[in-house]
């Protein structure tokens, strides 16, 4: 008798199975990377341990501690920032200052303009002369308006966080190519799936990674101003950061594609910095223009309409309540039409360039096909 081999099955993948494949490759990859795993757990505790140490810092109020008799104590229980250490006289005031037990004394002057006299030893604490002056009322006339501060660091947050990742990820899609296409495994893949495929399956795969950092960074921030009771500030990023997620997602996947296509053209990891460069710049430079002029209302509105610095420009317009209700809007339809047009073009350069080994594939030819 003879013995008949088994006939293989051939398995129809539709693409989008097939890209579901490549994108659970690429993610299965990324979190057995020891690398990975803990840079990102480095990245969340940092962020956490930024958000906590700025609520503290910013809550925080070190009180002075001043000695004072009982007639001095009694006009100072309104003053802030200033703890009394009731003593019986002067002298047992001065006593306390000198053993460095207080940092001053406070005793009633009639000769004084404001009826009391600071008593040092060597020099008076900061800002309790300030507080124990007369102060003229104060009138604002605008009184919402945000803190310079507080405008730079919600600026820087909202930028870094989207360049970190658009770098990190982005690099990493460019590095992933190159790797396939010298050890030919790029051949064996794009025999079973085509090339688009292939390149929207990286995509999908790195950009849910890079949402997966995003809420995890979202996470702790809440965490971090829910415990240090920044409530205010917490209230106000809520409507700016579901924005800021929504534009991240396509302006991730318009970076993404482009380091894809650009890593496509070379054959080697040291040449990899040749192509990617002009992104990298596309990349970079928004992010500084929108940090370093976040306070100029001409440059951040037009920023928050350029594809690339929209991630960042248009939250924090929103943020601060600059922007209409229909501005966001326009933006994200500007966003999804550069995207379509730049995931094209990509899809393009890749495809062209990426069975091409040997040197550097130039830009036309990689257009041309």
């Amino acid at each position: 008798m003879s013995a008949t081999a088994p006939r293989r099955r051939s398995v129809e993948v539709s693409p989008t199975q097939a890209t579901w494949l490549v994108a659970e490759r690429e993610i299965g990859s990324k979190l057995r990377s020891r690398t990975f795993v803990v840079s990102s757990i480095l990245l969340v505790l940092i962020a956490l341990a930024a958000v906590l140490w700025g609520g503290f810092s910013a809550g925080r109020e070190e009180a002075t501690e001043v000695a004072a008799p009982a007639d001095a104590a009694a006009q100072l229980q309104e003053v802030p920032g200033v703890e009394v250490v009731d003593v019986a006289d002067r002298a047992a005031a001065e006593r306390l200052v000198r053993d460095g037990e207080v940092e001053a004394a406070v005793v009633v002057d009639p000769g004084s303009p404001v009826g009391l006299t600071i008593v040092a030893d060597s020099e008076v604490p900061a800002g309790l002369q300030q507080a124990l002056a007369v102060q003229p009322e104060v009138e604002l006339l605008d009184p919402d308006a945000m803190n310079p501060l507080i405008r730079y660091f919600v600026a820087f947050g909202f930028g870094i966080v989207f360049f970190l990742a658009a770098m990190t990820f982005g690099a990493t899609i460019a590095a992933s190519v190159v790797e396939e296409k010298q050890t030919r495994v790029v051949e064996i893949l794009i025999s079973a799936i085509p090339t688009r495929v292939l390149l929207a399956g990286k995509v999908l795969g790195n950009t849910a990674l890079a949402m997966g950092q995003i809420l995890s960074l979202v996470t702790v921030a809440v965490l971090g101003l829910v415990i240090t009771g920044q409530t205010e500030l917490l209230a106000g990023l809520g409507a700016p950061v579901v924005w800021f997620a929504v534009f991240f997602l396509f302006g991730f996947i318009l970076t993404a594609a482009l380091f894809a296509a650009t890593g496509a053209m070379v054959s080697r990891q040291e040449d990899i910095g040749s192509t990617t460069g002009p992104v990298t710049y596309l990349v970079m430079a928004p992010y500084l223009i929108v940090v370093f002029f976040n306070d100029n209302p001409v440059v951040m509105t037009v920023m928050s309409y350029v594809p690339f610095s929209a991630p960042v420009g248009m939250p924090v317009r929103l943020f601060f309540g600059e922007a209409q209700w229909w501005e966001p809007l326009l933006s994200l339809g500007i966003m999804l039409a550069t995207c379509a047009a730049v995931i094209a073009l990509g899809a393009r350069i890749y495809e062209n360039s990426l069975l091409r080994t040997g040197g550097r594939v130039r830009l036309r030819e990689a257009l041309a096909g």
